[in-house]
């Protein structure tokens, strides 16, 4: 036993010295904080000229103007120069009333141009040149006033916020490690006498917010070790009973056995469910009755080992009943029971309990959503399509000439529906996916004239960031046993993705092998990469990776896993930060 309370007092030592160390650098922390935001406020007010730059640009174009009026009569280009800064003026309107001033500036010039020796429009074309000036000049001094003013009020924000975070961090330096290591020791010296049977031990510092929940759970387990002390057979019947009839309060089916696989608790939502009785479960042997009773069966048998199954190897979860015609579905889980053990480090497991959690209602909701979402993609994808329709005619010359804004705005547009459609697509597949209802056609097929598919699909992305297409095929490639559409779906999300994250004049390599029975496809970018954190997240439904540009709903490759595998395939990832990702598919070959 003291060789016990010594390692006690010796974690108490070290939980101090560790938050002396946290607290310690937490000051050094806040302290950096403190002077790197001093210094980024510094170079905000030193970068305040930036935010005036086009203002400083009209002073330059209407100098130039003024130059330009000056040397009409000398020389015979000074009305072309004029025109040049006029035009670069009215694509650097920024202030209020500016925007009015150029326009009168404008018809001034058509005037200009039309009498060149005109000392009337002269003289206007000046004063609306020195207004705009006046302007700029006023939005300059104002712009550079708010910004040294909002410099200073952020360098005294700062600076009292970091002074208050010092004071903080310093009272929890000099008080935490205290309020910790003392009821440690309170708690130690408490079981020292509950190890010397003195179960009338309690501890009471109930405001040390997480210690004091310590100190409700030390309590409850002093209370339990004094009334097992004390206890009588007739108050372990009368417990056992009570335990008998809280279970048989619980709406959940549940089960319990011993390590012998002897039944020694039932309640009666499971009796219902079952369709046994009390007298024929109880002291029976589980497994027994499992191959007599299919519901048991599925709930106790893992029928690959033939073994009894527990929460930390479940073959299946979900299990699904039909009681009168109804469709019931469950999620058992299944509990050991351990008794605390020296020897061993998980305890000793004395049986199990196994829960089941009626989940119908919830399959039928996802059920109903699924179907939902089937039937709006399906209604959306229509007019959509119909949008993207009439945004190729408005690109179209025959309908009309655009200007360039108004061609930017229909090639955002367009590039919104494609996006639209994709998403549609997805969920369409999705819908698929969760329904079970997989349509595929299998064949033989060429996976080459897939990829090529696949790479036409894709070449225009490719082509604005200039990225090449490295393909390593042998002469000798077998044909693979797929869904021709499934597999160029997937092999085009993957290419799609892989342009996403590659930058711009990289390369993207594709390489196919045969490997026995199969024939493996390689996709690899040289983007960033994926952190190894999250690798074996990126098949998951709505996952993207955290820092990367969300150019999708998450979808595409949870979709291309299922489509896979459903054709008995399997799909892959390898990634390094920094170097790129390799996506793998293997697919059966035909041979």
């Amino acid at each position: 036993m003291s060789i016990f309370v010594r390692i006690n007092i010796l974690n108490v030592m070290k939980i101090k010295t560790k938050l002396n160390l946290g607290i310690g650098l937490l000051f050094i922390l806040i302290i950096l904080l403190a002077v790197f935001s001093i210094n980024q406020i510094k170079l905000l007010s030193s970068a305040s000229e930036n935010i005036i730059k086009d203002n400083k640009e009209t002073i330059e174009f209407t100098r130039n103007m003024l130059k330009a009026l000056s040397e009409i009569d000398k020389n015979a280009d000074a009305l072309n120069t004029f025109e040049k800064y006029l035009i670069y003026q009215q694509s650097n309107i920024t202030e209020l009333g500016e925007n009015e001033l150029t326009e009168k500036l404008s018809k001034g010039f058509v005037l200009l141009r039309m009498n060149p020796y005109d000392e009337g429009t002269v003289t206007d074309i000046q004063n609306t040149l020195f207004e705009i000036m006046a302007i700029n000049l006023n939005a300059i001094e104002y712009k550079n006033a708010f910004a040294k003013k909002t410099a200073h009020k952020s360098i005294i924000l700062i600076s009292s916020m970091s002074l208050i975070c010092f004071i903080i961090a310093l009272i929890l330096f000099l008080k935490l490690p205290g309020n910790i290591s003392n009821p440690i020791k309170e708690l130690t010296n408490s079981i020292k006498q509950i190890a010397a049977n003195d179960y009338s031990q309690r501890v009471n510092f109930e405001g040390h917010n997480e210690l004091g929940e310590l100190a409700v759970s030390f309590n409850t387990m002093a209370n339990k070790l004094e009334e097992y002390n004390n206890s009588s057979i007739a108050r372990l019947l009368t417990e056992k009973k009570i335990t008998e009839t809280i279970i048989n309060e619980i709406h959940y089916p549940i089960i319990g056995f011993d390590t012998k696989m002897k039944v020694n608790l039932v309640n009666d939502e499971f009796l219902n469910v079952s369709g046994l009785t009390n007298m024929e479960l109880i002291g029976a042997n589980i497994l027994e009755i499992a191959t007599k009773n299919d519901f048991v069966s599925q709930i106790i048998i893992d029928g690959s080992a033939n073994k009894i199954t527990s929460h930390n190897s479940p073959p299946e979860t979900r299990i699904h009943l039909e009681i009168h015609g109804k469709d019931i579905y469950f999620e058992k889980e299944i509990q050991e029971i351990t008794l605390p053990s020296q020897s061993k480090e998980n305890g000793h497991i004395m049986g199990y309990v196994v829960i089941l959690k009626n989940v119908t209602k919830y399959m039928e909701l996802d059920l109903a959503k699924t179907n939902f979402i089937a039937t709006v993609s399906h209604e959306l994808k229509t007019p959509v399509s119909a949008i993207k329709f009439s945004l190729q005619l408005l690109e179209n010359e025959k309908t009309g000439l655009l200007n360039q804004e108004q061609y930017e705005l229909i090639k955002s547009c367009e590039d919104d529906a494609n996006i639209l459609l994709k998403i549609i697509s997805e969920l369409l597949n999705l819908a698929q996916v969760e329904t079970g209802n997989i349509q595929l056609n299998i064949l033989p097929v060429n996976l080459k004239d897939i990829l090529q598919y696949a790479i036409n699909t894709s070449k225009s992305a490719a082509n604005q960031k200039n990225i090449v297409f490295e393909i390593d095929f042998p002469l000798d490639l077998s044909k693979v046993n797929a869904d021709k559409e499934k597999t160029a779906w997937v092999i085009t999300n993957l290419i799609s993705n892989a342009i996403r994250y590659s930058e711009k004049n990289s390369k993207i390599s594709i390489s196919a092998s045969n490997q026995m029975d199969k024939v493996k496809l390689s996709i690899r970018d040289y983007g960033r990469g994926i952190e190894p954190q999250y690798i074996k997240q990126v098949f998951d439904r709505y996952f993207t990776v955290p820092g990367t540009k969300k150019g999708g709903s998450g979808l595409g490759l949870a979709i291309s896993k299922e489509f896979i595998e459903a054709q008995g395939g399997e799909i892959h990832v390898e990634s390094e930060l920094g170097k790129g990702s390799t996506f793998s598919i293997l697919l059966k070959s035909k041979d």
